[in-house]
């Protein structure tokens, strides 16, 4: 039955927003547009400065959804997801300590059209591409925390 219902969210969720770029104009997309720029700060949870989880969690927050603290914990939250199928608000996980051994020390969130909003800790709060040789050879995972009503909510034109 959980696989069963995975699966119709996961088409109904591709059928409402194939490419992504529907999303540019959503709820998700504003709340995340009001902080880029931020300054990056370890540990830092506020709009004067991020770190990453501290990034997600604040735009998570916003729509009343609670994330763990940390990348690693993030991590293991919601339920997986192929990076063929990711959709706007998917969090995506990578290993940016070296030694690319699927350890977990980074995340942010998928906006659509291959490209991710993050807290870098060396520009603040910005956008990149998952394609970049950087993030593509970092990426670990995905994980999909809303289900399809936030979804939807959320994707919704402010």
């Amino acid at each position: 039955m959980k696989k069963i219902t995975a699966l119709l969210l996961g088409l109904v969720l591709v059928l409402a927003f194939q490419a992504g770029s529907a999303f540019a104009d959503s709820k998700l997309n504003g709340f995340i547009n009001d902080v880029i720029g931020s300054p990056y700060k370890s540990g830092g949870t506020t709009s004067r400065g991020f770190d990453c989880s501290g990034f997600t969690s604040y735009v998570f927050d916003k729509m009343g959804i609670e994330l763990p603290r940390t990348s690693g914990s993030q991590a293991k939250s919601g339920s997986k997801v192929a990076k063929a199928d990711l959709i706007p608000g998917d969090l995506v996980f990578f290993d940016t300590v070296g030694g690319n051994n699927s350890t977990v020390s980074h995340v942010g969130i998928y906006i659509g059209d291959g490209k991710f909003a993050h807290s870098s800790s060396s520009r603040g709060v910005v956008t990149d591409k998952l394609s970049s040789s950087y993030y593509e050879d970092r990426y670990v995972t995905a994980r999909r925390v809303m289900d399809a009503d936030s979804f939807q909510s959320y994707a919704d034109a402010q």
